[in-house]
């Protein structure tokens, strides 16, 4: 069946909502308008506004509940509307979700999942096209996982709110309307990364929104005779490595590609680890193709600010030319 991933989605958390009655979901208008992006739509009328819960508008407040509720033995999973509207959430995030199973010695789990739609692409104004992914996988304690495409999206947000740890999930909104098969088969493991082509010349990794130009990137160095393998991370924390160092042992060559600024992103992370740990296979410096640093522009701008196919291909003309 293909549907968008807004609707696997909503299938997925529908599922979640039916296998288990202490999963709640909670947010800004997610019941009766069905969430901004409509990813809810239909929950509240089928399970009631005690299971599918419309909050006041206060981001600290919704997961500070949510820690609350798991505390008790609920499996809260809240949803933020825009990328750019978590950061006052963001103590309640670091300060207590992300460090009580330690605090307590394991003893207390905290199963929350924040659902955030991320990136840019859709024309929106200020602070709704954010990539916050990297504040997250900075912080011990969370995992932080997106999908690009509607199985993922079905799969790993059931994945993620049968997860016992709290976990971030960022949702690519340019492609909430992608279409895709989805079944209900046994899903891939929760952390791993997949390589979606194969490739001998260079690796490139992506994940979320990037993966499609990252796709897209590849199939055009095909043409000109340049065999690109193309890696979706999934899961930033924890990382993958085993999958990228099999790659680059392969290829020789690695390239980063992720819509948040260059300076301090999760590409500089990438490369670091490749370089300390696979430097004698490299042929060529890991290289990041990512936003600028600056803050995300105006949206008339920002098909010049986003990483796209034509700054991959000229990135890997570099790798393969060095």
């Amino acid at each position: 069946m293909s549907i968008s991933m807004v609707k696997a989605l909503n299938n997925g958390l529908r599922k979640a909502l039916q296998d288990d009655p202490k999963v709640l979901l909670m947010g800004e208008d997610i019941g009766r308008l069905g969430g901004v992006f409509r990813v809810t739509d239909g929950l509240q009328k089928e399970f009631g506004s005690l299971r599918v819960i419309d909050t006041p508008l206060g981001e600290a407040g919704i997961v500070g509940s949510a820690i609350g509720l798991a505390m008790r033995g609920y499996r809260p999973v809240c949803e933020i509307q825009f990328d750019g509207f978590v950061y006052p959430a963001v103590n309640q995030i670091i300060s207590q979700l992300a460090k009580l199973r330690h605090r307590s010695g394991g003893v207390i789990t905290l199963p929350v999942v924040i659902r955030i739609p991320f990136g840019g692409g859709i024309g929106s104004i200020e602070h709704h096209s954010e990539s916050p992914e990297v504040y997250f996988a900075h912080t011990a304690g969370l995992k932080v996982v997106t999908c690009s495409n509607p199985q993922d999206a079905y799969d790993m947000i059931r994945q993620a709110v049968d997860d016992d740890d709290p976990v971030i999930f960022l949702e690519p909104k340019r492609h909430y309307w992608t279409k895709g098969e989805v079944t209900d088969r046994t899903p891939a493991p929760f952390a791993r990364a997949r390589v979606l082509r194969d490739g001998t010349d260079a690796t490139l990794i992506a994940y979320g929104p990037m993966v499609p130009a990252a796709l897209e990137a590849a199939e055009a160095a095909a043409e000109e005779g340049r065999s690109v393998e193309v890696i979706d991370l999934r899961s930033l924390s924890p990382l993958d490595l085993d999958t990228v160092r099999k790659s680059v042992h392969r290829t020789g060559r690695a390239l980063v590609t992720h819509e948040a600024s260059l300076s301090h992103g999760f590409g500089a992370e990438l490369a670091a680890r490749i370089q300390q740990e696979e430097f004698h296979f490299l042929e060529a410096p890991v290289l990041r193709i990512t936003g600028y640093d600056t803050p995300y522009p105006p949206s008339r701008l920002e098909s010049d600010w986003l990483p796209g196919v034509d700054r991959i291909l000229d990135a890997l003309d570099h790798s393969l030319s060095y």
